[in-house]
């Protein structure tokens, strides 16, 4: 396992946004989008951000552990992984948004050990934000702005801030959420929602659709360390390196959000 210091941290945040700089020049230009064997889309972007980023990790940070990245998996790719660590990448979650230009698209990098997440890096190239997560803080920063440190708030007392998904809101979301008392709700795409739970500006995220391993991972290792939960509908923490890397429908919560907040 890698000694996850500060350094380190700071290290993978900055692949990230070196992954995040290439996808900018692509997002400016007339790309084109293709459409991957399960229907997502995939861009240019997609492949040059993994690339660098599998690149990066190798030849700069370590070559021990395996790397299993969303575009390499569907290029039938994937590394057999356990219990060992190993890293998760996104190169751009939120292809949907990226194509719709609405700036929501994060690059994610994770380390899972033990089928835990145990360090995140999300990066938000349109926004120049960035988050870094692991047992030895979690921080966020803007541009060159100095990092802070972030903490989940505890769950408000007048009603929670639900964040839904913008490109794939269901019906049964409703439902879910329907047996809380919401005060608010906001969209956003990709793994920005996560990070929105951790910084203490939402309660709950309900996301009950097909997600992968790499759209959670950093987010999860992100939230998880700012005191909140990624949990599935049973109340169990998400676990990493299933067979297939799909999840099952989940539930990230800050703290404090549980039955006491049901409204009946």
């Amino acid at each position: 396992m890698l000694n996850i210091t500060l350094d380190l941290l700071q290290r993978i945040g900055d692949v990230a946004k070196r992954a995040g700089r290439e996808i900018m020049k692509i997002y400016e230009t007339d790309f084109a989008v293709e459409e991957k064997a399960d229907s997502s889309p995939v861009t240019e972007a997609d492949k040059a951000a993994e690339a660098l980023i599998i690149s990066s990790i190798r030849e700069g940070i370590t070559d021990t552990f395996p790397i299993v990245g969303e575009e390499s998996f569907a290029a039938g790719q994937a590394p057999v992984v356990g219990d060992a660590p190993f890293w998760l990448v996104d190169p751009l979650d939120g292809t949907k948004e990226f194509v719709n230009r609405n700036g929501e698209f994060t690059v994610n990098i994770a380390m899972i050990d033990g089928g835990r997440p145990v360090l995140g890096v999300i990066h938000a190239p349109a926004a120049k934000r960035t988050y870094w997560g692991a047992k030895i803080g979690v921080f966020t920063q803007v541009g060159d702005e100095e990092k802070r440190l972030i903490q989940c708030h505890e769950a408000p007392v007048n009603g929670l801030v639900a964040m839904v998904s913008r490109s794939h809101r269901t019906p049964e979301v409703d439902t879910f959420l329907a047996d809380y008392t919401i005060a608010s709700e906001n969209s956003a795409g990709s793994s920005l929602k996560f990070c929105l739970i951790a910084e203490g500006s939402a309660d709950i995220y309900p996301r009950l659709g097909r997600t992968m391993e790499w759209d959670t991972a950093a987010g999860h290792a992100i939230l998880r360390f700012a005191g909140g939960t990624v949990q599935d509908l049973d109340g169990n923490d998400l676990h990493y390196g299933k067979p297939g890397f799909e999840n099952p429908h989940f539930v990230a919560k800050g703290p404090g959000v549980s039955g006491a907040e049901k409204s009946g």
